[in-house]
């Protein structure tokens, strides 16, 4: 049991390491002791440089340099102040302080600071730009692909119900011919 006059007591050693590890159980190594956060995201840091495809689920910073196409469709992705960017990225969020060269898509929004330089194409719903930003480019911003496709398929649509009346109208009047001349027979 934890009593106050006990802590007073230990207050007055010297505090562990940052460094020091949980060594006391046997079987424990250094490593498992450590812990990761999950709301930090994965970095690519300044001195760094991909080429190939990145994909994945966690938030992606990137300050280094990237070369080739990047998927985290359920993610953000940030450009840093010291990132480079060239290829295609396909996010939930993008964030560009950096220079990106390619086409971009989020699915929620496009964020360019003041201090980004990207040029490409860029498709989202919401795309918010800072004033100092340079963009050079295509940018599709809001549900244009939802609007479209209802727009299609009602145009669709109209033009189905007329081919049915222009059909039935032409079955209504063969059978009226056909009543006739058979009544013209008799």
């Amino acid at each position: 049991m934890w009593r106050k006059d006990d802590n007073s007591q230990n207050s007055s050693e010297a505090p562990q390491s940052a460094n020091a590890f949980n060594a006391s159980k046997p079987g424990s190594s250094p490593l498992s002791t450590l812990t990761t956060s999950h709301t930090a995201p994965a970095c690519i840091s300044q001195g760094i440089r991909i080429k190939g495809e990145v994909t994945g689920t966690e938030d992606l910073f990137i300050d280094g340099k990237v070369e080739g196409k990047i998927t985290l469709t359920r993610s953000g992705v940030t450009v840093g102040p010291n990132g480079v960017v060239k290829g295609d990225i396909t996010a939930k969020e993008l964030v560009f302080r950096g220079i990106a060269d390619g086409k971009f898509t989020a699915e929620e929004r496009i964020q360019i600071w003041h201090t980004a330089k990207v040029q490409g194409e860029l498709k989202s719903e919401r795309i918010a730009i800072e004033e100092g930003a340079e963009l050079r480019g295509k940018v599709e911003a809001g549900k244009v692909t939802n609007k479209v496709a209802a727009v299609a398929e009602s145009a669709g649509r109209s033009n189905k119900t007329q081919q049915t009346r222009t059909t039935e109208t032409t079955v209504k009047d063969a059978t009226l011919a056909s009543d006739a001349a058979t009544a013209g027979a008799d």
